[in-house]
């Protein structure tokens, strides 16, 4: 990497590539992430966790095509890990990302992860030490973006993700979930939320025989559903982020960047 390239690529803003679960940020941001000389930091409370992979959708090594991938299997499920850690972890890799002449792209759909970070909120406890609690956090304006940051999320008509969400589901449904979540189950059983937080609960359930196959699906579609529901709403509330239907997504980051290193 030159000194050139460096110097056009630290002009160039953090991509943010955001969006409902379902709606194949993962994809759109490799391609661009390849094109780019990008780097990836997984914005996705779900991936977090060592050994959810088939239930979150976490992208397999293949599926990185060789992208860096960061923000995965950082935490086992129950151990603590907040959104101050997460918002630390993100810096960090931003700046090793940054000094290597990377382009950082932040991908996925937690909300409060991404907010954190672009609106730099500070995490303080009463006595002044960093904590992890949301409640208790000094949070800044919403209203202004702390850093240089492009903001793209990616939106499908209603019924589209539906039958995506419902694709996914019935995909997922198969020897390597049913074996993933039997080995979860025995190392850390039902007592975090991590493991009532995606399919697992139902795939259990129909393993053990609670469940035809098709009820756990169904229910694990709406789970999907309403999850993504949830972070449309939270997503709206954010004016700075860009819209675009799926295919329009990495012509604009390119052109994008491409008129950013024009300056």
């Amino acid at each position: 990497m030159t000194n050139k390239q460096n110097n056009t690529y630290s002009v160039v803003p953090t991509i943010i590539i955001l969006g409902p679960t379902g709606s194949g940020k993962t994809g759109v941001s490799i391609k661009i992430a390849k094109a780019i000389d990008g780097e990836i930091i997984s914005a996705d409370s779900r991936t977090i966790y060592q050994g959810m992979d088939i239930g979150t959708a976490k992208p397999s090594k293949e599926e990185q095509q060789g992208i860096p991938h960061y923000g995965l299997d950082l935490v086992k499920p129950g151990e603590r890990f907040t959104v101050a850690d997460w918002k630390k972890y993100a810096e960090e890799k931003i700046e090793d990302i940054r000094r290597r002449g990377k382009v950082p792209i932040i991908v996925g759909g937690t909300g409060l992860y991404i907010d954190a970070l672009i609106y730099d909120y500070q995490f303080k406890g009463p006595t002044g030490e960093k904590i992890g609690d949301f409640e208790q956090k000094s949070c800044s304006d919403r209203t202004e973006i702390k850093g240089n940051y492009l903001l793209v999320g990616i939106k499908w008509p209603t019924d589209e993700l539906r039958a995506r969400l419902n694709k996914r589901i019935d995909q997922m449904y198969n020897q390597e979930l049913y074996d993933e979540v039997t080995k979860l189950v025995k190392n850390y059983g039902w007592g975090s939320q991590a493991m009532k937080s995606d399919i697992y609960e139902y795939a259990w359930k129909y393993l053990q025989g609670e469940l035809s196959l098709e009820e756990a699906k169904t229910r694990s579609f709406y789970k999907d559903w309403h999850l993504a529901k949830r972070q449309m709403t939270w997503f709206k509330r954010n004016q700075g982020i860009v819209w675009l239907n799926f295919e329009e997504i990495y012509p604009y980051v390119l052109e994008y960047i491409q008129n950013e290193q024009r300056k």
